[in-house]
């Protein structure tokens, strides 16, 4: 720990001697941390409450003098992580929309690539200042300026209601990349040169600025990692906003849920979670994911799917990367403590509702792959349906749409849970940012310690991921509809064809619209 940073953060001493940089709303001083600059919790929109709640982002006010940014803003209100929970969720104070900066120096002609980390969390958990998100290697190993941000999460951030838009934790991450263009050069960034980069939910997110006309232009590259295919129809969010509503005994309006306490709205979120498989017929694939939040393709803020916005040409001028994992399922079934206990019964109603095709599709799947268990079935078509298939789809829209993507896959298995979990959900977040002791509960990397082949691939993916944002050449060709190549991220990265191309067969035509309420 650097002097700047240990008299800042343990004695509570103001910091002089910290770099000092001008935003458009007023001065900020940060931290000196093994040769970064860093700056932490510098609102880039005004708190979203009182009259602001519900609403879209507001622009921050002004300050006078200089504005300590030493630590995260506070996480906004959310429900307990998948892994974990997360830290300081009894924070009272609402300035939850702030950004956090690391470079490697804050000289503005520097011009260095920038990348904006869009975090995940199912849309309802999850924060910038989380310790798996630290960018300190992306930003020194890559010379480039990252930069993280908070956005409106669950009830807050994504509920139907009327008498307020549609997606405002959506509008929230737009806001913030309207601050990287205003800002970054000051911080030695290219604002010409931004790629967002994000996971699971992140991902989603990235899919969704790409079909959004308001955030034309506010990047010019994206990564996007475990693109989730679970967007809601207009009419399937305001049911299932109803549903929140009353388990908060109120109205689904802006005005009636305005002054309810933000805890009670995560509390009713939390509460109907659970419930949710028991309403199958009424919220049809939706129902078994215990999810009740996703962006809403409403017509507006989000006009189409992403999938049907890039085959058409919205995005062309991006440059795309995609990827996903080979196990993705797998977490969520050791989690959920299902592994080893799917019977042929539920694999067959698994199929029936998630393959293309229902009970065709059942009967597809079991062609494809005829030596599958029970498990491996009920695995594989909630992988290909929740995010291997979402994924590779978006590049072929883009290709489809005269753009330019580039596709990966992890295989690498994590090390932790006995080697229960595979190559599965979350596992390229550690290795991307080689926060390995982030997890607390040790279940990728036991102990917080990365094997020499984590390290390894670790690194490979920092330099092709910095690689993308600077150059947008990971290093491995486009993809191609013709020849399919991807880069395998294993212990030794190697291109060759789409491995899944059983599952890629069986979804082909599939282009996933926004999921229905069932009549």
């Amino acid at each position: 720990m650097t002097t700047s940073e240990s008299r800042a953060r343990e004695t509570g001493a103001p910091d002089t001697d910290g770099p000092v940089v001008r935003t458009a709303s007023g001065a900020v001083r940060g931290l000196t941390e093994q040769g970064l600059s860093v700056f932490r919790g510098i609102p880039f929109a005004e708190p979203p409450v009182g009259a602001a709640r519900f609403q879209a982002p507001r622009p921050p006010r002004p300050w006078d003098g200089t504005r300590e940014a030493y630590a995260f803003g506070p996480p906004p209100p959310q429900e307990s992580g998948i892994l974990g929970r997360t830290d300081r969720l009894a924070a009272q104070d609402e300035g939850w929309l702030t950004v956090n900066v690391w470079t490697p120096g804050p000289d503005p002609s520097a011009a260095r690539p920038v990348m904006v980390w869009i975090h995940g969390g199912a849309f309802r958990t999850g924060h910038a200042g989380q310790p798996g998100y630290d960018a300190q290697h992306l930003a020194r190993e890559g010379d480039v300026v990252v930069v993280t941000f908070n956005y409106r999460l669950g009830m807050e951030g994504f509920a139907l209601w009327d008498g307020a838009p549609a997606n405002r934790g959506l509008l929230d991450q737009v806001a913030a990349l309207q601050w990287v263009q205003e800002n970054i050069s000051a911080f030695g960034g290219d604002p010409d040169r931004v790629t967002v980069f994000g996971e699971s939910a992140g991902a989603g997110s990235i899919a969704s600025l790409l079909a959004m006309p308001r955030a034309r232009g506010l990047f010019r590259r994206a990564v996007a990692q475990s693109v989730p295919g679970t967007f809601f129809s207009a009419d399937l969010a305001r049911d299932i906003a109803a549903a929140l509503a009353a388990e908060a005994g109120r109205e689904p309006t802006a005005a009636a849920l305005a002054a309810v306490d933000p805890q009670q709205l995560v509390e009713a979120g939390a509460a109907l979670g659970p419930q949710m498989p028991r309403h199958a017929t009424r919220w049809g694939q939706a129902a078994p994911t215990t999810v009740p939040f996703a962006p809403v393709v409403d017509g507006d803020i989000l006009p189409r799917t992403p999938w049907q916005a890039l085959a058409s040409g919205a995005a062309r001028e991006v440059e795309l990367l995609v990827g996903h994992n080979r196990d993705e399922y797998r977490l969520f079934l050791v989690m959920s403590g299902r592994l080893g206990k799917i019977t042929d019964d539920l694999a067959r109603a698994t199929l029936r509702l998630y393959a293309p095709g229902g009970e065709a599709g059942e009967s597809a799947y079991r062609s494809a792959f005829p030596d599958a268990t029970p498990e491996q079935l009920y695995e594989r078509v909630q992988t290909d349906w929740l995010f291997a298939l979402p994924s590779l789809r978006l590049a072929e829209a883009q290709h489809t749409g005269g753009g330019r993507a580039h596709v990966c896959e992890l295989t690498w298995p994590a090390p932790g849970s006995d080697g229960l979990l595979g190559a599965c959900h979350a596992l390229d977040v550690p290795l991307l940012f080689g926060t390995y002791g982030a997890d607390p509960d040790g279940r990728f990397f036991p102990g917080g310690r990365p094997t020499p082949e984590a390290e390894r691939l670790s690194a490979f993916m920092r330099g092709a991921w910095t690689s993308f944002a600077r150059t947008g050449d990971p290093g491995w060709p486009e993809y191609d509809p013709r020849s399919r190549l991807v880069q395998i991220l294993d212990a030794e990265p190697t291109v060759a064809p789409y491995p899944e191309e059983r599952s890629r067969a069986l979804w082909e035509g599939y282009d996933f619209p926004p999921l229905p309420l069932p009549a």
